[in-house]
C-alpha cells in the first residue's frame, strides 16, 4: 500500500543515462497514491505521492471519492514525469505502466455512463456486520471457503456489495435496471485511465478477484454457487472479466495526459505485488508489509491450500496461465493505530515520532492496546470486536501507551506466523 513518505529529492533516486527503456507503476493506497519510475535494474529513478481524502461518515464506516482516486493518479503520473523530465529523460521513454492497489474495497458505478453511484466502501469498512451474521447463518455458508479461500466477515468485498444493493437507493435502483456495475479498486482505474464508458474496459486480475468471494480459487473464473449463495441475479450485475495478472493487452492503454498511449501491461494487488516485489517466488518464502494494516503472504506453490487456523487462502500471482497461491494472515490496523495516536489522542505530531515516545519508559507498564478498529481480522476474525486499552492505572504514561501500541502489531504477526506454520507444516523463511 502507498502508505510511505514519498521521496522528496532527486538525490535519492538512481542517476541513469539516457537512451533507456523505463517503466512506469500506479500504486493506488488506502491513504496515497504514488506514481513510480524505474530502470530496467528496478531501481526508481522518479515518484510523485499524493495522500487523498478519508471519509468517515460515522463509526465503523470508512469510504473514498471514487473519482478523487482517478485524481489522484493523474496528478502523480504527471508529477513524476515532471521530475523524470527534469533529469534529461523524455515521457518516450516510458514504454509501460502497471498498476498495483488497495483490495477488497468496493465501487459500483453505472455501466453506461461510467459514473459512480455512491463512494467506495474501504476494505476496512465494518458497516455491514449485521448482514454478514445473517449469511454466516444461511444454509451452506461453511461450504464458501473450501471453494473462495476467504472466511465470511465484514473483510471481502461482497458483503459490501450486498449492502450498497440494500441501502443506497441510487445502487439499488440501477440493479433494478441492469446497469451496475461493480468493481475493487484496479477495475474501476483500469475502466477510467481506458476512458470509461467509450471502451469500457472491464477485468480484473486474479489477485483482486479473488478477495470478493466471487471467483472459484482452482478455477480462477465466477462461480456459479457462490454467486447463487449470495442471491445475486446476473442478468442485474456486470462484473469484470478476470486476466492474467501480467498480459500485454487485457488491460488496454492510458487514453489522455502526459502517458497517452502507454500500455497497461501489470495488475496485482497491493499484497501480491509485494509478494513479487520481495521476490517470493518460490513456496516456502514469506514477505509482511507494514502499512495502513499488515499482511503476511506465504508462498505455497500452484495449489490452493485452506486455513483451518484463521488464515486466508488466495492468488499470489498469475502471470503465465499458471496460478501460483498463497496463505495469508491479514491485520486490520498496525501503521493507522499510529495516526490514531497522532490524529485522534495528539500523543505525537509526526508519526515517525512514536519510536521517541516508547523509548521514554522501559516496557508498557502493564498496558495493553487490543487494536481493534475495525474488528479483529487473521487468525480470529472477530468483525464485532473493538479497540480496548487495558491495564490503565494513574501510572500509565504516554510512552506506555505508545509501546502498547506499537507492541499490538508484534503481537498479531505472531498469532498469524504461529497459524502458517501449523497450516503448512513449516517454518517461515
Amino acid at each position: 500500500m502507498a502508505d510511505h513518505n514519498s521521496v522528496s529529492s532527486h538525490e535519492s533516486f538512481v542517476s541513469v543515462s539516457s537512451h533507456e527503456s523505463f517503466i512506469g507503476s500506479i500504486d493506488q493506497g488506502t491513504t496515497s497514491t504514488r506514481f513510480l519510475i524505474f530502470n530496467k535494474d528496478g531501481e526508481p529513478v522518479a515518484s510523485h505521492q499524493v495522500e487523498f481524502t478519508q471519509i468517515y461518515p460515522q463509526s465503523g464506516w470508512h469510504e473514498h471519492d471514487p473519482l478523487e482516486i482517478i485524481d489522484s493518479i493523474e496528478v502523480c503520473i504527471e508529477g513524476a514525469v515532471k521530475q523524470f523530465e527534469e533529469q534529461g529523460h523524455s515521457a518516450r521513454e516510458i514504454k509501460a505502466v502497471g498498476l498495483t492497489n488497495q483490495r477488497e474495497t468496493t465501487v459500483v458505478w453505472d455501466h453506461e455512463t461510467g459514473e459512480p453511484l455512491a463512494n467506495a466502501i474501504v476494505w476496512t469498512d465494518t458497516r455491514n456486520q449485521a448482514l454478514v451474521r445473517k449469511l454466516k447463518a444461511r444454509l451452506g455458508s461453511d461450504k464458501l471457503q473450501g471453494l473462495c479461500g476467504l472466511p465470511l466477515s465484514t473483510y471481502p468485498s461482497v458483503g459490501k456489495l450486498l449492502w450498497l444493493i440494500e441501502n443506497n437507493g441510487k445502487v439499488a435502483d440501477a440493479y433494478a435496471r441492469g446497469k451496475l456495475s461493480f468493481g475493487t479498486i484496479d477495475s474501476w482505474v483500469i475502466y477510467r485511465l481506458n476512458g470509461g464508458p467509450k471502451k469500457n474496459l472491464f477485468v480484473t486480475d486474479p489477485t483482486n478477484a479473488s478477495r470478493s468471494m466471487f471467483m472459484n480459487l482452482y478455477t480462477l473464473e465466477y462461480d456459479e454457487q457462490l454467486l447463487d449463495f449470495f442471491r445475486f441475479d446476473m442478468n442485474k450485475l456486470h462484473l469484470p472479466k478476470i486476466v492474467r495478472s501480467s498480459d500485454r493487452e487485457s488491460f488496454g492503454t492510458l487514453t489522455t495526459g502526459i502517458l497517452e498511449g502507454v500500455p497497461i501491461t501489470g495488475v496485482l494487488g497491493d499484497q501480491s505485488a509485494a509478494l513479487v516485489g520481495q521476490k517470493g517466488f518460490t513456496p516456502g518464502r514469506a514477505k509482511n508489509t507494514y502499512g495502513t494494516g499488515c499482511f503476511l503472504l506465504y508462498h505455497v506453490g500452484d495449489k490452493p491450500v485452506i486455513s483451518t487456523h484463521g488464515l486466508l487462502s488466495t492468488v499470489a500471482y498469475d502471470f503465465d496461465g499458471k496460478p501460483q497461491y498463497a496463505l495469508e494472515g491479514s491485520i486490520a490496523v498496525a501503521g493507522s493505530s499510529i495516526k490514531f495516536l497522532q490524529n485522534n489522542l495528539g500523543f505525537i505530531d509526526s508519526s515517525t515520532k512514536v519510536s521517541q515516545l516508547a523509548e521514554t519508559v522501559e516496557d508498557n507498564g502493564g498496558v495493553t492496546f487490543v487494536t481493534a478498529f475495525s474488528g479483529l481480522f487473521a487468525p480470529y476474525w472477530y468483525d464485532d470486536a473493538r479497540g480496548t486499552l487495558f491495564g490503565i492505572t494513574a501510572y500509565t504514561q504516554k510512552g506506555h501507551i505508545a509501546r502498547a501500541t506499537l507492541e499490538a502489531t508484534c503481537f498479531q504477526t505472531k498469532a498469524i506466523l504461529d497459524a502458517m506454520e501449523k497450516d503448512s507444516g513449516k517454518k517461515t523463511r
